[in-house]
């Protein structure tokens, strides 16, 4: 497991108690369902995570960034404040 694997896999999973895999936390950022059950993994993710951590699991995980940016926004609609990734028109 990479160094970025396990940074973010600590972050996201440790405050909340919650076991996900890497491929399990890359496909909940990928999918709309993950904010409106809001998601603490993913949600950890958008809001604890350095955007240049995000990217750079994003990266290694293969998951789309136009997806997850949209996944960002909607977590930042319901959070009521920007979460760095989130994509605006």
């Amino acid at each position: 497991m990479s160094s970025v694997i396990l940074i973010v896999l600590t972050t996201v999973t440790a405050p909340y108690g919650v076991k996900v895999s890497a491929r399990e936390l890359a496909d909940k950022l990928q999918d709309p369902a993950s904010a409106t059950s809001f998601d603490a993994a993913a949600f950890a993710f958008f809001s604890e995570v350095s955007p240049e951590l995000q990217i750079a699991f994003m990266d290694e995980m293969g998951v789309s960034k136009a997806d997850a940016a949209l996944v960002a926004a909607l977590f930042s609609d319901a959070a009521g404040y920007e979460l760095p990734l989130a994509a605006r028109p």
